[in-house]
């Protein structure tokens, strides 16, 4: 039956146009959709391949193919949609999954073209093209990138120079040692790209958001992972769950991991935090999370067990110094008293000669607090003020206009330190907490410096006076009984006439408590009482009855003040008890509680 079968018998395939046979033509159309929805590159009929869909690379070659003469076909750009006409009842599934598809692909190749960078001027866009998509792109705006441009352009560009200048390699990562050193375990972790969860906690500037893209750039240019920002000051449950469920895809369909970086993560509240449980649990994202908030308080417990806490600390002098010459050199400014040769002024002739004081220099470093963020906006501040300012008289013999940064106008941009200091956060509590024991220690000098950290960086004066009327009793106490009266004296003062003019009232009480004799024999003895009461079994002893008011007749009757000896009617001690029949005899000022 089959031999005598005419070509008008066969039943034509609306996809590749092929005759099949009624009973297996059916099985062939499942093939045939399924390899078309998921092989979506150009092809012809030469290049068929039926061993499964093409790998990322060669998605790349297809999409570069069509630029090259000859290699356009006649299905590549008319026969997908003209296929997916003809099935009008299953348009709305199979256009999904073509949507997929085509999103992912096109994810795919965007994150591998990111990646490969010795090979990016064979593709479509050429080499001016990819430099300006690299002075626009967000995580572009390197060294590497502003190295192209001049100072002045790079000075005048919309955003910040913290930003600009962000490193994307560890070797141009300053101050963290400890944690990305040679020999720690982060590092070799990293250069093996086995990268865990991390929750980076530190103060601002120190590094956080820095080190989570120098993780993405290492993930992109090795093609191992793929890298999601996302902040928690912005961003929604939702969006979050759509994040997840494009990693599952992107892990189940390319086998490729995927890194969700959460910056300020302890916005997050705690049902927000448990959405990222099972998926960091089961290996779907690695999640870094940024925090300036000590993580045992802001993140979840439970969240918190399955990531690596890594503790960035505050930016020495030293690491800003280095930062800054970083900037500097990007920059091509001179530093008076240095080398004088530098590359960029050979190449930056039409623009100003920018010169820096190294004092300057070490003015940011010092007041910027160990903030990188701080210190390199305030460069870019001081030095836009001075060019802007530039007047034709400083015009040189070949036209160009030489500009010269003082420390003055350092401190000018910066008005005073940069103090950190959260009054809601950890850091109010470690300052009251120094504040305290200074004053415990009798060290007058440290008591005065960390009253200062904290009414300079903005603590609540009514606070801090609160705290002295608590020291004055719980560790001066009967040392000097006047101790108290001053500490109430001082929130009064402070409470009528507040800051700034309060700030030396409280200054005089913290230096009077730090002098003062300390005893703690009234702090110790009531928490003996307290101890008491607690471990006491069964019900509290009565009052005895001498001790009892009596204002009825009936109270009377029953023995209340029975026996009570008035003692101002005594010339002398009168013996008469005033415990409870089983504390006769107890000292609390003495007495020890039992472990019972």
């Amino acid at each position: 039956m089959a031999s005598e079968m005419t070509p008008s018998d066969l039943v034509q395939c609306p996809v590749c146009f092929k005759g099949f046979k009624p009973a297996t033509i059916n099985g062939h159309l499942d093939v045939c959709l399924l390899g078309n929805v998921t092989d979506t590159s150009p092809s012809t009929n030469d290049d068929d391949d039926d061993s499964g869909p093409p790998v990322k690379k060669s998605r790349i070659g297809a999409q570069a193919a069509p630029l090259s003469p000859g290699s356009s076909g006649s299905m590549s750009g008319t026969q997908p949609s003209a296929v997916f006409s003809m099935f009008q009842t299953n348009k709305s599934k199979v256009s999904v999954q073509s949507e997929r598809s085509g999103s992912l692909t096109s994810a795919v190749n965007k994150g591998l073209k990111r990646g490969l960078e010795t090979g990016a001027e064979s593709g479509p866009a050429g080499p001016e093209t990819l430099k300006s998509r690299t002075r626009v792109s967000t995580s572009g705006q390197t060294l590497k990138a502003s190295d192209e441009l001049s100072p002045r352009k790079l000075l005048t560009l919309n955003k910040p120079l913290a930003e600009i200048l962000r490193p994307n390699t560890l070797e141009e990562y300053f101050g963290q040692s400890k944690v990305v050193g040679q020999q720690t375990l982060l590092r070799s972790l990293l250069d093996s790209q086995e990268i865990p969860s991390l929750i980076l906690w530190g103060p601002p500037g120190c590094g956080k958001t820095t080190l989570a893209h120098i993780i993405a750039s290492a993930s992109k240019r090795n093609g191992t992972a793929r890298f999601v920002t996302l902040s928690a000051t912005s961003t929604s449950t939702n969006e979050v769950r759509e994040v997840i469920k494009q990693a599952q895809n992107e892990l189940r369909l390319c086998k490729r991991k995927t890194i969700l970086f959460i910056d300020e993560i302890h916005r997050f509240n705690k049902s927000q935090q448990d959405t990222f449980l099972p998926h960091v649990e089961c290996g779907t994202v690695t999640l870094i999370g940024a925090t300036t908030e000590n993580p045992s308080f802001q993140v979840n417990a439970a969240l918190l067990s399955r990531c690596r806490v890594l503790v960035l600390e505050k930016l020495s002098v030293v690491a800003m110094g280095s930062i800054l010459n970083r900037a500097v050199a990007a920059l091509g400014i001179r530093v008076l008293g240095r080398d004088p040769a530098n590359p960029r002024d050979q190449t930056d002739g039409d623009g100003p000669k920018i010169y820096i004081e190294q004092k300057a220099l070490d003015t940011i470093a010092y007041l910027c607090d160990g903030d990188a963020r701080t210190g390199l906006n305030s460069l870019q501040l001081a030095v836009q003020a001075q060019v802007s300012s530039t007047q034709p008289s400083q015009l040189l013999e070949d036209g160009s206009p030489e500009i010269l940064v003082k420390e003055e106008h350092i401190k000018e941009g910066l008005q005073r330190s940069h103090i950190l200091y959260d009054k809601a956060g950890e850091e109010h509590y470690n300052c009251i907490s120094a504040l305290h024991k200074s004053m415990r220690g009798s060290h007058e000098n440290a008591s005065l410096y960390w009253l200062g950290r904290m009414l300079e960086g903005g603590e609540d004066p009514l606070y801090v006076a609160r705290r002295l009327v608590r020291f004055a009793s719980e560790d001066v106490g009967m040392a000097d009984p006047s101790a108290l009266p001053q500490a109430v004296s001082a929130f009064q003062a402070c409470h009528f006439i507040g800051m700034p003019e309060c700030e030396v009232i409280l200054a005089q009480c913290v230096v009077y408590l730090a002098r003062a004799p300390k005893s703690v024999e009234i702090y110790k003895a009531y928490n003996n009482v307290k101890a008491c009461l607690r471990n006491h079994r069964g019900p509290l002893p009565p009052v005895p009855l001498h001790l009892r008011n009596a204002p009825t007749k009936l109270m009377k009757q029953l023995g209340y003040a029975k026996g009570y000896k008035y003692n101002p009617n005594f010339s002398g001690t009168v013996e008469q008890e005033y415990l409870p029949d089983e504390l006769q005899g107890i000292d609390f000022f003495t007495w020890t509680p039992s472990e019972s």
